[in-house]
């Protein structure tokens, strides 16, 4: 079995799902909770998994770490923070909830980037991908600074970080549909992906 990479998988499962109605987490694509989908990934590729949930009762049965947020009512940049704080490793790897379709290819890739920065984030035609991307323990006092300064935008701390932007061109090659950043956030995005999956 190959060695896992020293890094945190951190997977952030703290919003109200208002739009879905539900815990989007357990929603299953292809017949399996997404939650489920991404935690096997991470244990195949991570020595550690982190859920990052302000409601663990759900998660317990998964026999993963799960954290509260530190920094309530932020949204994913809280989210963020808590999972850095908590994680065993310098860097981790952070994704939300609702990502069903990441692909190992592509994550090895961006690790294989981190050279001296703090910081990995893929961007699409679609602009930066902030929960699809690697982070190190170094963005802890900046996520801070920027959420005292009232912000809770993930990309708001960038300018304080030693970022490295991983463009399109340079990855599209290990996922030409770049469906490693889709998400799903209502019932309707749900049906379409489901449908477009049992037509393949």
């Amino acid at each position: 079995m190959p060695t896992k990479n020293p890094i945190t998988g951190i997977i952030l499962s703290g919003g109200k799902s208002a739009r879905m109605g539900q815990d989007k987490a357990f929603l299953n694509v292809d017949g399996v909770p997404m939650i489920q989908r991404i935690l096997a990934l991470f244990t195949q590729l991570f020595r550690e998994s982190l859920i990052i949930t302000n409601d663990p009762a759900p998660y317990l049965d998964l026999e993963t770490k799960t954290f509260k947020d530190l920094f309530p009512n932020h949204g994913a940049l809280g989210g963020l923070y808590t999972g850095l704080f908590f994680s065993s490793f310098h860097y981790s790897f952070c994704v939300a909830c609702d990502m069903p379709f990441l692909k190992e290819t592509l994550i090895e890739y961006l690790l294989g980037r981190i050279d001296s920065y703090n910081a990995i984030v893929p961007r699409t035609a679609d602009g930066l991908q902030p929960l699809h991307a690697v982070y190190s323990k170094d963005c802890l006092e900046p996520i801070a600074r920027t959420v005292r300064e009232g912000k809770s935008k993930i990309i708001d701390f960038y300018p304080l970080v030693k970022i490295r932007v991983v463009e399109e061109n340079e990855f599209l090659f290990l996922d030409p549909l770049k469906e490693s950043f889709t998400n799903i956030n209502t019932v309707e995005e749900l049906d379409q992906i489901r449908g477009k999956r049992n037509h393949r």
